[in-house]
């Protein structure tokens, strides 16, 4: 009997699902604002352009702090990182349900965004620690733990602020960032002994502050309604960035590797991302929109806020099945065509949308086929990023592409609101049903630019270690 071999397979079965459930706690936990935007304007009479931050500001608190926890949890102390970080988000937590100001709530949003950008450590975990095999199917099912935490976190969150109001909802948060610190700190592996990584301070705080400028352009449309702040936020944040290029270029131990980033296959994997994210999350944006379109309007389907949660289960199920059949894709058909197949999926859920967005089995369809695109299209993701990228730049350059995703996602966001409001007539507040269909088209060109760019490259070579 191979008594050492089940063993050791025990270990590593184990060891993946932590990190899964990780992941998919953490992913919860970032979505947890999304429900109760309206429920934190009602409750501590703030407008709900303010309550939208309690979401924004996890988007940006992960996107900036992902490059710096990669730097930190590259090596040996990958592990102390972790559990710091999922310490803070536990903080966060803490603040989102104490009775404090409007302040200190986004505050604790902002820590609890850290549990997003914990994603690229985990999967650095699992490329060093795990077997091949185990480690592609554990790092697609990691990176298919934001589709399918959407789909949890939505109706759970929406239903306990129903019963039980909104300290209850947040407190979800808590008790989940509890549970990923206890899973961690029980199952994560000791690192080799090494030295403690030096960080580029001024490096990160030019790429903050640079990241920052960006997301809140795309992110915060109302910006746009005078072109001179938003030409201005843009064209500083693009001097940042090249000041901040510079300096990684000349410092001894940069943030991040940027000689690294341009070598072919990652900067297209970069560029893919940023392209698809951004139709991706704009057909997410309608389609959550419309199924909760007012009676009056005449169109949509007036689910409530619980209902419209539910609406996103096909969303959060198909995600899921879609990471589990990426490694098999992979080995029957290579990355670039799974990822150009997942691209495909995604047009036809645009395409029935546009064509049948007045019958509910129709649009759940549509969304179901989002949900599989995208878990594709994350899943896939990190084995074209990752081609002949050393082990300890695993986190650093996941997390460079995780800033790629926001900002794409941002920008379809931003863009799915550009949209509606174009097609919604003087005096009215909804948009015509037509404007739905006209804005759904609108992420076809960005679908088929982002599965070029995949599609016209070779197949990333095999690495020898566990990528």
């Amino acid at each position: 009997m191979n008594t050492h071999g089940d063993v050791a397979a025990r270990r590593d079965g184990s060891l993946g699902t932590a990190l899964v459930c990780t992941a998919l706690a953490g992913a919860v936990i970032g979505s947890v604002g999304a429900p109760l935007i309206t429920a934190v304007a009602t409750g501590m009479h703030t407008s709900l352009a303010a309550a939208q931050w309690t979401l924004t500001v996890t988007l940006f608190s992960g996107a900036i702090a992902g490059p710096v926890l990669g730097r930190l949890g590259g090596g040996p102390y990958r592990r102390v990182t972790i559990l710091a970080t999922l310490a803070l988000v536990m903080a966060g937590g803490l603040l989102t349900v104490l009775p404090l100001p409007f302040a200190a709530l986004l505050i604790g949003r902002g820590l609890q965004g850290l549990a997003v950008a914990v994603g690229a450590l985990l999967m650095s975990v699992a490329r060093t620690h795990l077997p091949a095999e185990r480690s592609a199917s554990t790092i697609a099912a990691l990176s298919v733990a934001t589709t399918v935490g959407i789909g949890v976190g939505y109706p759970a969150i929406s239903l306990i602020d129903q019963l039980a109001g909104l300290c209850a909802a947040y407190g979800l948060g808590v008790f989940l960032s509890a549970a990923a610190f206890v899973i961690a700190w029980r199952t994560l592996p000791l690192e080799a002994p090494g030295k403690l990584p030096r960080i580029d301070v001024t490096g990160a705080l030019l790429l903050a502050v640079g990241t920052l400028g960006l997301l809140v352009v795309v992110a915060e449309p109302s910006i746009w309604a005078t072109a001179w702040p938003a030409g201005g936020i843009l064209a500083a944040s693009a001097v940042v960035l090249v000041v901040w290029a510079f300096v990684e270029l000349r410092a001894t131990t940069p943030l991040v590797n940027l000689r690294l980033l341009v070598q072919g296959p990652v900067l297209r994997a970069n560029l893919a991302i940023l392209v698809a994210g951004t139709s991706l999350y704009l057909l997410f944006s309608l389609f959550t929109r419309y199924v909760q379109t007012p009676a009056g309007a005449h169109y949509g389907f007036s689910l409530p806020g619980v209902a419209a949660g539910a609406a996103l289960i096909p969303f959060s199920l198909l995600g899921f099945v879609a990471g589990k059949a990426v490694p098999h894709l992979v080995a029957g058909i290579t990355e670039r065509w799974t990822y150009t197949l997942s691209v495909a999926i995604a047009v036809a859920g645009a395409l029935l949308f546009a064509a049948d967005h007045r019958s509910l089995p129709a649009v759940l369809t549509a969304i179901a086929l989002l949900g599989f695109a995208v878990g594709g299209v994350f899943a896939v993701m990190p084995k074209l990023v990752l081609v002949d990228v050393p082990h300890e730049e695993t986190a650093s350059v996941l997390s460079i592409n995780q800033i790629a995703r926001s900002i794409g996602m941002s920008i379809g966001s931003a863009l799915a609101g550009f949209l509606l409001a174009a097609a919604t007539p003087a005096c009215t507040l909804l948009p015509t049903p037509n404007g739905y269909s006209t804005a759904a088209l609108w992420a076809l060109p960005p679908l088929a630019v982002s599965a070029l760019i995949i599609a016209t490259t070779r197949s990333p070579r095999p690495c020898p270690d566990n990528s």
